[in-house]
């Protein structure tokens, strides 16, 4: 029996999340993208905390699903500093051109 296809959210953004190019070039619409990633990131570090807290406190016994959750939230801040680190680079290469 096989089980289908989950899409894969990128730093808090599904695709169901990605805009068409005339509601991205919206004012606001990379901050709005951005505040709601960073939400994602950060929800995933409350929920991998209580996880852990959980498992300490002897509430439960699923080792794997709270390594599993820690992993998934490190993943996901791991990928968002990357795609942060991008942006100020590409903001660093546009302040450097001569107009």
């Amino acid at each position: 029996m096989s089980s289908p296809i989950s899409p894969i959210s990128v730093g808090g953004l599904s695709p169901a999340m990605l805009q068409s190019p005339a509601e991205a070039s919206r004012p606001g619409a990379f901050q709005s993208a951005l505040k709601s990633a960073m939400g994602r990131v950060e929800e995933l570090r409350n929920t991998a905390s209580q996880s852990v807290e959980r498992l300490l406190a002897g509430e439960s016994r699923e080792l794997h699903e709270t390594v599993l959750t820690t992993h998934r939230a490190e993943l996901d801040f791991d990928l968002f500093f990357q795609v942060r680190a991008k942006v100020v680079q590409a903001y660093q290469e546009v302040m450097r051109m001569q107009i």
